[in-house]
């Protein structure tokens, strides 16, 4: 396949590409090359390339600054990806394209399936269920692959960063009300992989294996300890530890229709992280 790459430039496609490239042809555009809030110049530079499949790895993913910046936020997750989802209606080819557990509002008990109904808390959220719902209305060859505390090569993830402040302080302050099922980048791209060679279309979950979830202070224990750093992690409440952005208190994926649709069976968290920490220190 020939498949275009939006939002080269990401942490998520940075392990996406190579994983693709063994047998794909791969397109790799970013932000400076093509802008996805323009209309016209994503038209183009989409029926110039004439793809077989296009995913879409551009996104505004600054969850705390988006409560200021909500035109910003809608004009990439929602306006850019309806500019997307135009130029691959008119190819007659499919979208893959990348969304969040923020699109849930936590007050479950139990992992979200893509059937249940999303009610973001903020506008990070919202303007990624925009995108989601341009894409839904707009063409009906989509995947639409909702993920969850993503982490990989690159600084904005919670594993870099508690990595640098447990190195920096004796104690980092993590909060304990926020449960989640995070996710390596690889375990995303070979889930992503997996599922646009199935041609199975629709809403799927991919997000490595926590059980039941995991809270952001275990999972910082958990990856200082894997470690071997010696830092104290103290738990606090969401109160506690107030951000501009509203977070869902749980927001953990359920995998099982991705795994019943597309044979995708997710890696279990300890063994990603594992992995991820072996390689870490080059990045």
């Amino acid at each position: 396949m020939k498949i275009l790459i939006t939002g080269s430039e990401s942490m998520l496609a940075r392990d996406l590409m190579p994983v693709l490239k063994e047998n794909n042809e791969i397109i790799p555009l970013s932000k400076q090359e093509m802008d996805i809030t323009q209309k016209d110049a994503v038209i183009k530079n989409i029926k110039r390339s004439a793809p077989d499949i296009v995913i879409n790895c551009a996104a505004y993913t600054k969850v705390d600054t988006a409560e200021e910046e909500r035109g910003k936020a809608f004009q990439v997750n929602g306006i850019g990806v309806q500019n997307i989802a135009i130029a691959c209606a008119e190819m007659q080819i499919p979208l893959c394209h990348i969304s969040t557990d923020y699109v849930f509002d936590g007050k479950k008990s139990k992992p979200y399936t893509p059937f249940d109904a999303p009610n973001p808390l903020n506008v990070y959220g919202e303007s990624k269920l925009a995108g989601e719902k341009y894409i839904q209305w707009i063409t009906n060859k989509f995947y639409i692959v909702r993920t969850s505390g993503l982490y990989g090569r690159g600084n904005n993830n919670f594993v870099i960063t508690i990595l640098r402040l447990a190195k920096e302080q004796s104690a980092v302050k993590v909060v304990t009300d926020q449960i989640c099922s995070p996710t390596y980048t690889l375990n995303l791209s070979a889930g992503i992989k997996k599922l646009i060679e199935s041609g199975s279309f629709g809403i799927y979950h991919i997000a490595d294996d926590s059980g039941s979830g995991i809270s952001w202070f275990d999972y910082a224990r958990e990856i200082v300890s894997m470690a071997g750093i010696r830092a104290e992690i103290i738990p606090v409440t969401s109160e506690e530890f107030p951000r501009p952005a509203k977070r869902p208190a749980y927001s953990v994926l359920d995998t099982e229709i991705t795994r019943l649709s597309v044979n995708y069976t997710p890696e279990k968290r300890e063994v990603a992280l594992k992995k991820f920490l072996s390689t870490a220190k080059r990045f």
